[in-house]
């Protein structure tokens, strides 16, 4: 029996075809990061129009989810996948070639709207040609696959954007993303009995969804009170670790502690690691013990602790920030359990939808986040300009990562309150 014509193999193809995409969606949406410095000189930006410039990807990116989540039950992932690595990849092109402030965001925009349909296909791939109690390790496996990218956007990127310049960079990413695209079409089927195979074991086949269920099914999560905790878990969640590693943590250590952006990006570089090594490990715990909300409320406590240190200290030894980054990332595995709550809460039919409405709130909050920062540093500019990025006082940025400290202590209350309304916490 050839790949192709086994189901229990050819899922892993495709949802490595998949994957792929999914590794280019981070890298492009944290590349701003250790790009900072070029892009400023470049465009001529304030920290304000930085931080936009960076949320434009994820303002696009949430409004599309629930969308995606509809046509994800509907249309399937080969379709929704493919068209939309071909799109992240035109606004790459665009991105890559602009010449003026205006041009980078709304082509920064364009890669939003290719990359936000990417996570919602996986998970809804995963949920028809996975177990349900393989669906918690498999999202913390594609969570995974966002610190690859992530990986890849820290040292790696400066490496070569400081080689062959951020401009060429990204239009090998571009290239790169439209053969991902051409192999999530060849490999990727709704189920197993749309690519013409038997069916897997355990897994049963999803029935469909008409539009009139799917209204229905959104107007029972606008109501659940459940699904608003998770958004909050996962809005603080993710939009910190995006905000972090994905543009605010290396211009902190670039002008609090002197750093170049290279030698800045291996500290960012620690935070996806645990991006890459957190999530899966959080997944696989929360299978095996069989609940989700106990390793929740636990990761974000410890997650609250841990980024409460930069604004505490303000500047504390490097070591303690090293840990800090590393940290920051392995325990968002946390809040992407709620990704796997809300979706086995739900109708199988309905899981494309659910999980993109908490999937919303992440990017919300790497949208809000950014900008926010922002504001805050301008607030406590130095007036100077050091290497084309403008200087803030270190005072500034305990401000900033205030916002996010506490944003990260609401999400560990958000998961008590979850305790409390479902003491039993196992899946539904």
């Amino acid at each position: 029996m050839s790949v192709l014509s086994d189901p229990t193999r050819r899922r892993w193809l495709a949802w490595g075809a998949l994957a792929a995409v999914f590794l280019l969606v981070n890298l492009h949406r944290l590349s701003t990061a250790v790009l900072s410095e070029r892009l400023t000189a470049d465009f001529a930006m304030t920290a304000a129009q930085l931080g936009t410039l960076h949320a434009a990807f994820f303002l696009v990116y949430a409004v599309v989810q629930i969308p995606t989540g509809v046509l994800a039950d509907r249309v399937g992932p080969r379709h929704v996948g493919s068209a939309g690595a071909a799109l992240l990849s035109l606004g790459a092109v665009g991105f890559a070639l602009g010449d003026s402030y205006l041009v980078a965001l709304g082509s920064r925009a364009i890669i939003g709207l290719g990359s936000g349909v990417i996570f919602v296909s996986i998970l809804r791939f995963c949920a028809n040609w996975f177990r349900t109690d393989e669906f918690g390790t498999m999202t913390g496996m594609t969570a995974g696959v966002a610190g690859l990218g992530a990986i890849l956007a820290t040292t790696p990127l400066a490496l070569a954007a400081g080689t062959v310049g951020w401009r060429r960079t990204v239009l090998g990413l571009a290239a790169v993303g439209l053969l991902a695209s051409v192999a999530v079409y060849a490999l990727a089927r709704s189920s197993p009995a749309d690519a013409g195979l038997e069916p897997i074991e355990g897994v049963p086949e999803q029935p469909s969804v008409s539009l009139s269920e799917t209204g229905g099914y959104l107007r029972e999560l606008a109501t659940d009170l459940d699904q608003w905790l998770l958004s909050i878990v996962f809005f603080s969640g993710m939009g910190t670790v995006l905000t972090l590693i994905g543009l605010w943590g290396v211009p902190y250590l670039v002008v609090v502690y002197g750093l170049d952006v290279t030698t800045a990006s291996y500290y960012t570089l620690l935070g996806s690691i645990g991006l890459l090594v957190g999530p899966p490990t959080i997944g696989r715990i929360s299978d095996g013990v069989e609940r989700r909300l106990l390793p929740m409320a636990v990761g974000l406590g410890l997650f609250a602790l841990a980024l409460g240190i930069i604004p505490a200290l303000g500047r504390p030894p490097l070591p303690v920030v090293a840990g800090v980054y590393f940290c920051c990332g392995f325990l968002v595995g946390a809040a992407v359990l709620a990704l796997s709550v809300v979706k086995e809460r739900y109708p199988a039919e309905a899981s494309g939808v659910a999980t993109a409405t908490v999937n919303t709130a992440g990017f919300v909050g790497a949208t809000v986040f950014p900008t926010a920062m922002g504001v805050a540093l301008d607030a406590y500019t130095t007036g100077d300009v050091v290497g084309g990025t403008v200087v803030y006082t270190e005072f500034g940025y305990r401000v900033a990562f205030s916002i996010i400290a506490v944003a990260i202590a609401g999400a560990f209350l958000s998961s008590l309150w979850l305790l409390v309304r479902n003491r039993d916490d196992v899946p539904a």
